[in-house]
């Protein structure tokens, strides 16, 4: 798929260290060495050196020798990281013996490589839950200034080039904040249109904001809420190209856009759609997906200071692949 090669192109360009905490796990250990074969990323590997090595060897995996592995229980830098983690955590009480414990654990430790400057982004889930892989990531690397929560992405690419950039659309949220405010789905319209030139390489996003209604064709208080959300988009990122409210229709189709919201200039050539709501984005995403037959990759996690990405735990090794790529991607943005 196109997309996908010119995500793998623009991440083996410019190489970036992507943490792999869940380093035992085979389809983990298998991507890995298909990264570091392709040159796709610096991998950092966290887990027993030992067990690692065994398994590579076991399984024909030529090029693990080639990560560097960190062992979480034996870490030259523990105390460093442990240090870091109380005086981050210290206003919620934590002591630096709490801290000691949890920088064994690979997700936590992972994310301290990456605050302290060692790494630039981290994947997990295909043996944990996406709480636990957001947990340390918004207790140590925090959102993005100017940013307070954390949204899901989806690539959805169709055949249908009419539609968004080539075929190619970027959808939010479809993971995580289930009935978010104005202020909120602002954020979204802002990150998800970094995400699609960060990842999806759109030079302009245009960022709808969906809606039942375009234009006050309909009267709800929930519709209030995506007007307002495009005025505080608009007004916090004046450069962004976003309009709203919008029906998905006048989002995307030219002829439907210009009838239904004459003059406006993302109406009929959106490639950016940012759902009103969770239930919306992701009930949405997967019509598509199922009925329509587009591809749908991710969700991409956006809105964290330094890209951190979840899995699902019935990933493939290519899922976990083509996810350095995209991490990557995200942190070359970020620098």
């Amino acid at each position: 798929m196109e997309i996908l090669n010119q995500i793998v192109a623009r991440a083996q360009a410019n190489l970036q260290r992507i943490v792999l905490p869940e380093a035992e796990e085979e389809r983990t250990l298998r991507a890995a060495d298909k990264a570091l074969a392709d040159k796709l990323a610096h991998i950092i590997l966290i887990g027993n050196p030992a067990a690692i090595s065994q398994k590579a060897q076991e399984w024909g995996l030529a090029h693990i020798g080639e990560a560097t592995i960190i062992d979480p229980l034996d870490n030259p830098k523990s105390e460093e990281y442990a240090a870091l983690l109380a005086e981050l955590r210290k206003k919620k009480g934590m002591t630096i013996e709490q801290a000691r414990e949890l920088v064994k654990n690979p997700l936590y430790l992972g994310c301290l490589i990456i605050k302290s400057g060692d790494a630039d982004g981290q994947i997990s889930g295909a043996l944990s839950t996406t709480g636990d892989t957001l947990r340390p990531a918004l207790q140590i690397i925090k959102c993005s200034p100017g940013i307070t929560c954390v949204s899901g992405a989806m690539l959805l690419i169709t055949p249908e080039k009419q539609f968004g950039q080539d075929g190619v659309v970027v959808m939010s949220d479809v993971a995580v904040t289930p009935v978010p405010t104005a202020e909120q789905l602002a954020q979204f319209a802002y990150c998800t249109a970094e995400t699609a030139k960060s990842v999806a390489g759109i030079a302009e996003p245009r960022v709808a904001m969906l809606s039942f209604s375009t234009k006050g064709s309909a009267k709800h208080e929930v519709v209030d809420k995506v007007v307002e959300a495009t005025r505080l988009a608009r007004e916090q990122w004046p450069t962004l190209q976003v309009d709203g409210e919008l029906q998905a229709d006048a989002a995307l189709v030219p002829a439907v856009g210009e009838k239904k919201a004459k003059g406006s200039t993302i109406a009929g050539h959106a490639n950016v759609l940012i759902a009103p709501n969770l239930e919306v984005g992701n009930i949405g995403y997967k019509l598509v997906q199922r009925l329509g037959g587009a591809v749908a990759i991710g969700p991409i996690l956006q809105g964290i200071a330094r890209p951190v990405n979840d899995l699902s735990r019935g990933c493939s090794v290519d899922d976990i692949y083509y996810m350095v790529a995209i991490t990557a991607c995200q942190a070359q943005a970020a620098r």
